[in-house]
């Protein structure tokens, strides 16, 4: 799968990567592009106060595909997920503070996809209920511009919007691009 970009936080210098002193371990997931024209399946998150690609953590024993079914249907209510196709792979180095680690390397696999237009009940967990989100289908030029003024102003953002924003952006311009007419 093709390296969409790898980010380090800036909490997080090259140095401390190799270095044996810091625990680091990685967390596999796999994300949804699930679009409609300009509309995209995404997740609304109001502690966050932003949009962001579904999916989420891939279980031990569970392929990148099979965690990106389960996620889906999890979190928006999506069935008959069918067309999965490879977009490519957004890699981060982030901070971790529990269990005996300092430093998670988040590799979040993204794929196309389609799904049945009726979305079914989500089976949100808990702290994903607590946290305010739901499932939307939205403009992707709104989300972007959305999450653009939340990272510009909002002291609540979560550290991945800026992962989530470069992804919608990457999926306008080469996804929605090749649906224009010539």
């Amino acid at each position: 799968m093709r390296l969409l970009k790898s980010t380090i936080h800036p909490d997080i210098t090259p140095l401390a990567l190799s270095s044996s002193d810091k625990q680091h371990f990685i967390r596999k997931a796999s994300r949804a592009i699930v679009l409609n024209g300009d509309n995209i399946l995404l997740l609304y998150t109001k502690r966050y106060h932003d949009y962001s690609l579904p999916g989420g953590g891939i279980d031990a024993g569970e392929s990148n595909i099979d965690g990106l079914v389960r996620e889906l249907k999890e979190e928006t209510g999506a069935h008959n997920v069918k067309n999965i196709t490879e977009f490519g792979l957004y890699e981060e180095f982030r901070p971790w503070h529990k269990d005996n680690f300092d430093i998670v390397h988040m590799q979040s696999y993204c794929y196309t996809c389609t799904i049945d237009d009726e979305l079914l009940e989500p089976e949100l967990e808990a702290h994903e209920l607590s946290n305010g989100m739901h499932p939307v289908w939205m403009n992707i030029h709104q989300a972007i511009v959305h999450n653009e003024e939340t990272i510009a102003q909002s002291e609540k953002k979560g550290l991945s919007i800026e992962r989530e924003t470069f992804l919608l952006k990457l999926i306008v311009s080469e996804l929605l691009k090749q649906s224009l007419p010539a």
